[in-house]
């Protein structure tokens, strides 16, 4: 399905782009990149290996969380499988989510 999105903001992109060429406008690639750009989301994983505080002292150390969002997280983590813990895009994601896998936390961007 993303793949999907991604193809068809592109193709969007591209038709927009020559149509603007052809009226004598052009479109600048910041406003591109913009457009294709998506947001994704960093997520915390259930497991039954680590404990709570481990949880809330990681969040808070890897994500700069205060330690009302971390305990959250964690309660949230806890019953539902997963919870969101940053927003932004894949390459602000990353180091925090190669810091959660190194602290053997189970998570993954989406």
């Amino acid at each position: 399905m993303n793949i999907l999105r991604f193809i068809f903001v592109k193709e969007f992109v591209i038709f927009a782009k020559k149509k603007m060429e052809r009226e004598g406008q052009y479109l600048n690639d910041y406003s591109t990149d913009t457009v294709v750009e998506e947001n994704k989301y960093l997520l915390l994983i259930n497991d039954d290996i680590n404990t709570f505080d481990y949880v809330i002292e990681t969040l808070v150390e890897v994500c700069d969380h205060t330690y009302e969002q971390a305990e959250t997280c964690a309660w949230i983590t806890h019953y539902k499988g997963k919870c969101i813990v940053k927003s932004g895009t894949f390459d602000y994601l990353e180091p925090f989510y190669v810091s959660l896998l190194n602290h053997h936390l189970y998570a993954k961007i989406q």
